[in-house]
């Protein structure tokens, strides 16, 4: 019969990622990143997991095999990399700052050549595909395919996978167990939406913006001005943007005059009948997205986003303040698309035995 899963999770932020394979039931042995910020988070909520403070470009195969007593070619291992992704993001960021990322992902490949895993997971943005060739995913299949493992790789959005929200990702499962390529199974019937999670019905009480929640439950909203109040009151209730107040000229924000097509999501709301929009690491903020409540004047708070990325609300976050907590929050892997990864896997494992 064979044995539990174990798996070692690379660039695991606040820990998505391990979570939800845990909740699929693999034993996570260690969570691996460079951001002492991300420890706490990480250490609260994925229990029995060790926290490795490290940056992988100087992190050594051989040591890593030391730290957690791993073997190779072990057929019950699971390696995940689900690198920090800003220079192959598509939203703007400095590509000069992020030019380290563009390399995550071979440095992962070392590893995964290293140890020879039963099983490997790659998480990251849609651009790694669009960009095979110089992010490296192109050699990294190659070798993967040459070494008998069965890739799929291609675009989900975690939607179809129970999770409230647009989130377009690039992922990769492959495995040198069994005969079959597999890959995560889609939500049957209907998929979820704001209204499902959200709202005084869902447990989250109505709040004005700045609402500090010194609680564990962090429904926690960013202060607006005076001047940003009187714009969101009038943003249409469930879908309205800034479009509702930009013939107002004391409202109309000055860096659209005349740019009324651009950046139309600014100051807009959620609609609760839809699934909401991808939650960045600024989702807390009214000026940087469709990141208004459906009703409410203000931004989403630090639990409505994290609810939106399908953490339980019993999920503990640590950070020094609202930005640091939102950054763990938006980064992550949301845990229950990990969870369907880490299912099929487990089938996979005993359905080969």
């Amino acid at each position: 019969m064979k044995r539990k899963i174990k798996a070692v999770d690379f660039f695991c932020g606040g820990g998505g990622m391990s979570y939800g394979m845990k909740q699929a039931g693999i034993k996570v042995l260690a969570g691996i990143d460079y951001e002492r910020a991300c420890k706490g988070t990480y250490e609260a909520n994925v229990k029995g997991a060790k926290f490795i403070e490290a940056d992988v470009f100087n992190l050594e195969e051989k040591e890593l095999e030391n730290i957690l007593g791993l073997r190779r070619n072990d057929d019950d291992l699971l390696l995940i990399g689900c690198s920090p992704c800003q220079f192959w993001s598509i939203i703007n960021t400095d590509k000069n700052k992020s030019q380290k990322s563009k390399s995550l992902l071979v440095e992962f490949e070392r590893f995964v050549k290293y140890f020879n895993p039963g099983y490997v997971v790659v998480e990251n943005v849609p651009g790694v595909l669009r960009k095979k060739t110089e992010s490296g995913l192109d050699n990294f299949i190659e070798w993967l395919e040459s070494a008998n493992y069965k890739v799929h790789f291609e675009i989900h959005n975690v939607n179809d996978y129970g999770v409230p929200q647009n989130r377009k990702r690039f992922t990769l499962v492959a495995n040198r167990i069994g005969e079959k390529t597999i890959f995560p199974e889609k939500q049957e019937g209907e998929k979820l939406r704001v209204r499902d999670v959200l709202g005084i019905h869902n447990g989250f009480a109505s709040i004005k913006a700045g609402n500090k929640d010194v609680t564990d439950f962090l429904h926690t909203s960013a202060d607006v001005s005076d001047l940003t109040l009187k714009r969101l009151k009038k943003v249409k209730k469930d879908g309205g943007n800034r479009m509702d107040f930009a013939d107002d000229p004391e409202l109309q924000l000055k860096c659209f005059i005349g740019r009324d097509s651009s950046f139309k999501d600014t100051f807009g709301r959620l609609w609760w009948d839809k699934p909401s929009p991808t939650i960045t690491t600024k989702f807390f903020s009214v000026s940087n997205g469709r990141f208004v409540h459906p009703e409410e004047n203000r931004a989403l708070s630090l639990r409505e986003g994290a609810t939106l990325q399908s953490f339980p609300k019993n999920y503990e976050f640590i950070g020094t303040n609202k930005a640091s907590i939102a950054r763990i929050i938006g980064n992550a892997v949301p845990p229950e698309y990990a969870k369907r990864i880490g299912e099929v896997i487990i089938k996979n494992h005993y359905e080969s035995s």
